[in-house]
Protein backbone atom coordinates (compact mmCIF):
# COMPACT_ATOMS: atom_id res chain seq x y z
CA UNK A 1 0.00 0.00 0.00
CA UNK A 2 1.22 3.46 -0.78
CA UNK A 3 0.17 6.87 1.02
CA UNK A 4 1.07 10.01 0.03
CA UNK A 5 -0.27 12.86 2.68
CA UNK A 6 -1.92 16.07 0.91
CA UNK A 7 -2.06 19.09 2.79
CA UNK A 8 -5.40 21.30 1.97
CA UNK A 9 -6.94 23.71 3.64
CA UNK A 10 -5.20 22.94 7.13
CA UNK A 11 -5.81 19.14 6.76
CA UNK A 12 -3.88 16.49 6.46
CA UNK A 13 -5.09 14.12 3.70
CA UNK A 14 -4.06 10.41 3.27
CA UNK A 15 -4.29 9.81 -0.66
CA UNK A 16 -3.80 5.31 -0.81
CA UNK A 17 -2.63 3.58 -3.97
CA UNK A 18 -2.08 0.03 -4.65
CA UNK A 19 -1.91 -3.26 -6.89
CA UNK A 20 -4.77 -5.27 -5.93
CA UNK A 21 -7.92 -4.81 -3.59
CA UNK A 22 -7.49 -3.32 -0.33
CA UNK A 23 -10.86 -3.53 0.74
CA UNK A 24 -12.74 -7.21 0.89
CA UNK A 25 -14.80 -7.25 3.69
CA UNK A 26 -15.49 -5.32 7.47
CA UNK A 27 -12.21 -6.73 8.74
CA UNK A 28 -10.01 -5.27 5.95
CA UNK A 29 -11.67 -2.45 6.22
CA UNK A 30 -10.71 -2.00 9.70
CA UNK A 31 -6.97 -3.03 8.80
CA UNK A 32 -7.18 -0.42 6.55
CA UNK A 33 -8.42 2.21 8.71
CA UNK A 34 -5.80 1.23 11.95
CA UNK A 35 -3.05 1.56 8.98
CA UNK A 36 -3.42 4.41 7.08
CA UNK A 37 -4.18 6.05 10.52
CA UNK A 38 -0.93 4.96 12.26
CA UNK A 39 1.15 5.60 8.91
CA UNK A 40 -0.32 9.14 7.46
CA UNK A 41 -1.63 10.82 11.02
CA UNK A 42 -4.57 11.38 8.91
CA UNK A 43 -8.51 10.66 9.28
CA UNK A 44 -9.24 11.40 5.75
CA UNK A 45 -8.92 9.02 3.14
CA UNK A 46 -9.02 9.38 -0.59
CA UNK A 47 -9.19 5.86 -2.07
CA UNK A 48 -10.04 4.27 -5.51
CA UNK A 49 -12.97 2.64 -6.07
CA UNK A 50 -10.88 -0.52 -7.84
CA UNK A 51 -9.00 -0.88 -4.36
CA UNK A 52 -12.82 -1.42 -3.15
CA UNK A 53 -13.95 -5.09 -3.75
CA UNK A 54 -17.01 -5.13 -6.24
CA UNK A 55 -19.52 -6.87 -3.35
CA UNK A 56 -19.21 -4.09 -1.94
CA UNK A 57 -21.25 -2.10 -4.71
CA UNK A 58 -24.08 -4.64 -4.57
CA UNK A 59 -26.12 -3.55 -1.89
CA UNK A 60 -28.02 -6.48 -1.17
CA UNK A 61 -24.65 -7.79 0.47
CA UNK A 62 -24.81 -5.41 3.42
CA UNK A 63 -21.16 -4.81 2.84
CA UNK A 64 -21.41 -0.98 1.88
CA UNK A 65 -23.39 -0.34 5.06
CA UNK A 66 -20.97 -2.58 7.29
CA UNK A 67 -17.76 -1.49 5.84
CA UNK A 68 -18.34 2.77 6.06
CA UNK A 69 -20.11 2.57 9.13
CA UNK A 70 -17.06 1.29 10.34
CA UNK A 71 -15.42 4.75 8.98
CA UNK A 72 -18.42 6.53 10.81
CA UNK A 73 -17.59 4.74 14.10
CA UNK A 74 -13.77 5.29 14.00
CA UNK A 75 -14.60 9.25 12.60
CA UNK A 76 -13.10 8.73 9.48
CA UNK A 77 -13.91 10.86 6.06
CA UNK A 78 -13.56 8.59 2.94
CA UNK A 79 -13.57 9.98 -0.31
CA UNK A 80 -13.75 6.99 -2.48
CA UNK A 81 -13.15 7.66 -6.43
CA UNK A 82 -13.70 6.20 -10.10
CA UNK A 83 -16.75 6.39 -12.36
CA UNK A 84 -19.59 4.92 -11.00
CA UNK A 85 -21.91 5.40 -13.87
CA UNK A 86 -21.66 1.87 -14.81
CA UNK A 87 -23.41 0.75 -11.92
CA UNK A 88 -26.97 0.31 -13.03
CA UNK A 89 -28.72 -0.46 -9.80
CA UNK A 90 -30.92 2.19 -8.53
CA UNK A 91 -30.35 2.23 -5.33
CA UNK A 92 -26.70 2.38 -5.33
CA UNK A 93 -27.16 5.66 -7.07
CA UNK A 94 -29.50 6.82 -4.36
CA UNK A 95 -27.04 5.77 -1.96
CA UNK A 96 -24.43 7.84 -3.86
CA UNK A 97 -26.17 10.72 -3.66
CA UNK A 98 -27.17 10.41 0.01
CA UNK A 99 -23.65 9.97 0.93
CA UNK A 100 -22.18 13.25 -1.31
CA UNK A 101 -24.57 15.50 0.54
CA UNK A 102 -23.46 13.88 3.80
CA UNK A 103 -19.72 15.21 5.86
CA UNK A 104 -18.32 11.61 5.99
CA UNK A 105 -18.28 9.51 3.15
CA UNK A 106 -18.34 11.11 -0.36
CA UNK A 107 -18.32 9.43 -3.56
CA UNK A 108 -16.29 11.55 -6.33
CA UNK A 109 -15.03 11.35 -10.41
CA UNK A 110 -11.32 12.53 -9.20
CA UNK A 111 -9.04 12.81 -6.88
CA UNK A 112 -8.79 16.82 -6.80
CA UNK A 113 -12.55 16.78 -5.76
CA UNK A 114 -12.29 14.42 -2.95
CA UNK A 115 -9.11 16.31 -2.17
CA UNK A 116 -11.22 19.41 -1.87
CA UNK A 117 -14.37 17.69 -0.78
CA UNK A 118 -12.68 16.60 2.59
CA UNK A 119 -10.41 19.40 2.99
CA UNK A 120 -13.66 21.17 3.77
CA UNK A 121 -15.48 19.06 5.29
CA UNK A 122 -16.11 19.36 9.17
Amino acid sequence: MNIDKVEANGQTIAVVSNKEILIQDVQSALDFIATVQYEADSNRIVINKSLISEDFFDLKTRLAGEILQKFITYQVKIAIIGDFSMYSSRSLQDFIYECNNGKDIFFLPTEELAIEKLSKAR
